[in-house]
């Protein structure tokens, strides 16, 4: 699979190849806070298939917490297009910033619903876990 995306505004874009190693519904708080409420859609690509073509993101990590997650961002305008979560090799790229959307085909799972909220909608019969699945 190729996947080209880019922020809102254009100034940064990226491309990854490969398979998806995942692809969820991610109900953590942070992506609440990301998405403006709902859960985020996220594909986990090969993270040395995934590169920036165009700009560079800005990256945030939260330093009061132990093993957090590097968000990155269009400084311009505020798109969040990937988080890196430390040890694990993937990219896991933000759904809406794909150029073609449908390759995302659907969440295979819904992960942090530890944090999921009573207005949030997982799919009847898909896996859904606490945390992250090992």
């Amino acid at each position: 699979m190729q996947l080209e995306g880019g922020c809102y505004c254009g100034a940064v874009r990226y491309k990854a190849e490969g398979d998806p190693l995942f692809k969820a519904q991610c109900h953590c708080r942070e992506c609440q806070y990301i998405s403006g409420g709902a859960p985020n859609m996220l594909m986990g690509m090969p993270l040395g298939s995934f590169e920036y073509t165009k700009g560079a993101p800005k990256k945030f990590k939260r330093s009061d917490l132990g093993n957090a997650v590097t968000r990155e961002f269009c400084a311009e305008c505020g798109t969040h297009l990937a988080s890196l979560v430390p040890g694990m090799p993937a990219a896991f790229l933000k759904v809406g910033t794909l150029d073609d959307p449908t390759q995302f085909g659907g969440p295979e799972m819904a992960i942090y619903t530890i944090d999921q909220q009573s207005f949030h909608q997982i799919p009847e019969g898909l896996p859904h876990f606490e945390r992250m699945p090992g």
